[in-house]
């Protein structure tokens, strides 16, 4: 999952939405060195706390032809217009999705050559507003390996006055090729504070919020996505089977991700994935005299369950878990991954 905050169209220019309340003053500290901003920004940060927002923020304060004395965008010039409605020329956005000929946007597991190979060509036309061109890729880890190479000598050699920013949560996943050459950047993550607040603001109930942000691990985007009841029903039921390893079918509730449409499972996988490692992570916590972070509402059983289980033992499934979700975007049959995750997490019981 990537940040979910708004949507576009890869090619074409995308809305520049406001920065989150988090983010306050973060575009004008990165503008403070307008006159030496780097040509290639890495923009780094768990899941849903908002990047992708922040680099298109970030985007059209570069863009804007009549800057604040922060160095922020105005909000009136020509270019914030066309950027606040989508139509900005010098403003492109890569993300792994297709558009056919009638545009119709189709998501993809990855970013492929083509459209790196598109961007480049773009990078190397004149600037239409005659102030910068800027080009905002993400998740910037779904590039292909061919993409990620495609994309070296432009972050090498940029022509002049345009400026790449790649948004990712896995930075690790990148070239060491591609990260040599960007500045990181950390986004802000949001208080507790700042994320109920924000929350509350979408009509989501105080009593949910905490536990929200819990198993979002403190991302409000993320919490926002799981506060649909469809997605609680569905942990339910693998919380409980999680609860009883001694009675845990793997075939019988690694079937739940079958009874997904199609288009759905490997987004079903990567939430069953989520909740196994987040589940090892309590775990871990409560061996270590902390308690569960995760699913505080399963204290009971991950109490019983933490006294008969091997630390080394969970931390190694726990790792396996993690190289796991890697390859969410792989090939794979996601109901047997799930039913082979399942039976070596049972088997930690024994």
């Amino acid at each position: 999952m990537s940040d979910a905050d708004d949507s576009a169209v890869v090619g074409a220019a995308p809305v520049a939405p406001a920065p989150f309340p988090w983010q306050a003053g973060v575009v004008a500290a990165l503008m403070a060195e307008r006159r030496r901003f780097p040509h290639a920004l890495l923009l780094t940060g768990p899941r849903g706390i908002g990047k992708r927002t922040l680099a298109l923020c970030v985007a059209r304060a570069l863009l804007c032809e009549t800057p604040r004395a922060d160095g922020d965008a105005c909000g009136t010039c020509a270019s914030c217009r066309y950027a606040a409605a989508g139509q900005h020329p010098d403003l492109r956005l890569v993300e792994p999705v297709s558009v056919d000929e009638d545009g119709v946007v189709t998501p993809q597991e990855w970013i492929q050559v083509d459209a790196i190979r598109g961007l480049i060509d773009w990078a190397q036309l004149t600037s239409h507003r005659r102030v910068a061109k800027v080009a905002v890729i993400v998740p910037a880890e779904r590039m292909n390996v061919a993409a990620a190479n495609a994309l070296l000598k432009t972050l090498e050699e940029p022509p002049p006055d345009t400026y790449l920013i790649l948004v990712t949560a896995a930075p690790g996943r990148l070239p060491a090729t591609v990260r040599s050459r960007c500045r990181v950047v950390p986004a802000p993550r949001p208080t507790g504070a700042a994320a109920r607040n924000w929350l509350a603001a979408q009509g989501i109930a105080a009593t949910a919020a905490d536990a929200l942000l819990a198993q979002a691990g403190g991302a409000p985007l993320v919490a926002q996505t799981l506060a649909d009841p469809a997605h609680q029903t569905e942990r339910a039921a693998w919380l409980a089977g999680l609860s009883t390893p001694s009675r845990l079918s793997p075939s019988v509730l690694a079937e739940r991700i079958d009874a997904a449409p199609r288009e759905e499972r490997r987004e079903r996988l990567a939430h069953a994935i989520d909740w196994l490692a987040g589940w090892c992570a309590d775990l871990a916590h409560l061996q270590a005299g902390a308690p569960p972070r995760r699913n505080a509402d399963h204290a009971v059983a991950l109490t019983r369950l933490a006294a008969s289980v091997a630390p080394i033992a969970l931390f190694r499934y726990h790792r396996a878990l993690l190289r796991q979700r890697g390859l969410v975007a792989h090939p794979l049959t996601p109901r047997l991954v799930a039913e082979s995750l399942l039976t070596e997490y049972r088997s930690l019981f024994r």
